[in-house]
């Protein structure tokens, strides 16, 4: 099973589909002319615009609950093993995923709203919806659902799971069993108050411990400050395969770096797309430049904090260019694994015994919410794959199966974790990428439309006959929200 897993794992993530992301992420962004530096102001203003509805959440509460999904166990224990495969070099192939994966984040997360519908008394909105209506395929949208309810449910939560309990033993010296019975009890009692309790949870959340996290950062960064240039010369040569120790490592850290980069962001994934469609917002664009907003935040700022950390102290090991080479770095020989305990070192290396625990609380913050978000998605695709029927019975069903995969993530190695985890996220991956390649022209009609309102002045309202976009049938009644009761 192991072989066959890791068999299907590597036609998943091989060298083609690693630089496929690279290249579709630039494409997009020479196609929105780099919105990701132009529209900058906006991203970061409309984060805290816009106002939630009876049936949709705010603009907000979107981008925390994909934070929820995309700051997580990636942002530290996948910083941590990027650099265990692939050397410091990955984290600057982290970063470039990051700015690419930010114009694919606008494009799903704006086809998202474009197709949304209202169903079930709540926006409802993601891949399934805008492949069905915008592509004519609803096989393809059926394809999507099965492969995000797989690895929402099934296959990503052990990675969370796992790094929270590696986390909770390390620091408290909590069994495993325990903290998995804490995290299956919580977060049942959250997620049976749907969309709302799980936004409103997540944007007091995230916003609390990311701020938390990132000041453990500045400090460690700030006492470390002369090494600054030292840590950035070595990220940029290791990424290019011109250090002399890791040199060798060019396309581990391409594909490594690319990988967790994706892990963590989930730009292409379409995870994120599912937040955005569930927002109230007048114009399509608006959610989705701030959810390119949300890819800075979780790679440019938290991943790269974590990484700094690490670098900076030292506390890493890297392995040689062959699996079962002595590592290139052991400063942490202790360590089998990659994971939290890198960061949890990286802390303790400045103030002992204090490491072990922030990342410890840091992480069960972290990944919880991740598991939040998770559960709503493959809630969302639930109720597509469900539409006109009863929906309680499966409903129900993938919440036992959410739960019982949290508990065993608590439970397994953190190889075998990732593993899973890995194989879930390149099944959405590459269903979605197809589609949003395949629909792009609708959302970069929606930019150019957004453009031209805000340069007359206008307060940007999405009209999809103007645009001449079909089956956007949301937004064929659409009013002002102040005034729409009956949409």
């Amino acid at each position: 099973m192991q072989s066959f897993l890791e068999a299907i794992n590597g036609i998943l993530w091989s060298t083609p589909v690693i630089y496929s992301l690279l290249g579709v992420g630039l494409i997009f962004s020479i196609l929105t002319r780099f919105l990701q530096v132009r529209h900058i102001k906006d991203i970061f203003k409309l984060m805290f615009t816009g106002k939630k509805s009876d049936t949709g959440i705010s603009s907000f509460q979107a981008l925390s609950l994909a934070l929820a999904g995309r700051v997580g166990t990636g942002n530290i224990a996948g910083v941590a093993s990027a650099i265990y495969f692939g050397g410091p070099g990955a984290v600057f192939w982290m970063w470039a995923i990051a700015f690419l994966g930010a114009s694919s984040a606008f494009i799903e997360s704006t086809l998202a709203q474009v197709y949304k519908t209202k169903q079930g008394g709540q926006y409802r909105g993601g891949p399934a919806y805008y492949i069905e209506k915008g592509l004519g395929q609803k096989w393809f949208g059926i394809v999507f659902a099965i492969a995000a309810l797989l690895a929402m449910s099934l296959l990503m939560p052990g990675v969370q799971a796992n790094a929270i309990s590696a986390a909770m033993t390390e620091a408290f010296s909590i069994p495993n069993w325990v903290t998995g019975l804490f995290l299956v009890l919580v977060l049942g009692a959250i997620i049976l108050g749907g969309i709302k309790w799980i936004a409103n949870t997540a944007s007091f959340i995230v916003p609390f411990m990311a701020i938390a996290y990132m000041i453990m950062a500045i400090i460690i960064i700030g006492m470390n400050i002369s090494l600054i240039p030292e840590t950035i010369a070595l990220i940029f040569s290791s990424a290019f395969g011109m250090d002399s120790i890791f040199g060798g490592l060019l396309g581990s850290a391409i594909a490594w770096g690319v990988m967790r980069g994706v892990y963590s962001n989930e730009a292409g994934q379409g995870t994120g797309a599912h937040a955005a469609g569930a927002a109230e917002v007048s114009h399509p664009t608006k959610q989705g430049l701030v959810q390119a907003g949300s890819v800075y935040i979780d790679t440019l700022l938290v991943c790269s904090a974590t990484a700094f950390m690490i670098l900076f102290t030292g506390m890493y090991n890297t392995q040689g260019l062959n699996e079962g080479d002595a590592d290139i770095v052991n400063a942490l020989p202790a360590i089998p694994e990659p994971g939290p305990e890198y960061t949890q070192a990286a802390i303790n290396s400045i103030f002992p015994a204090f490491g072990t625990g922030f990342v410890a609380i840091a992480l069960l913050f972290f990944a919880f919410t991740t598991i939040m978000a998770y559960y709503y998605i493959a809630e969302t695709n639930v109720a597509y794959l469900m539409r006109g029927k009863k929906a309680a019975v499966p409903m129900f069903i993938i919440k036992l199966v959410l739960l019982g995969a949290t508990m065993f993530g608590t439970m397994r190695t953190a190889n075998n974790a990732w593993l899973l985890g890995d194989i879930g996220l390149g099944l959405m991956v590459w269903v979605n990428v197809i589609a949003i390649v395949l629909l792009a022209k609708p959302a970069l009609q929606c930019l150019k439309d957004y453009e031209a309102q805000k340069a007359q002045g206008l307060d940007p309202v999405f009209d999809p006959k103007k645009l001449g976009i079909k089956n956007a049938t949301f937004w064929e009644t659409y009013e002002d929200p102040a005034k729409r009761k009956s949409v």
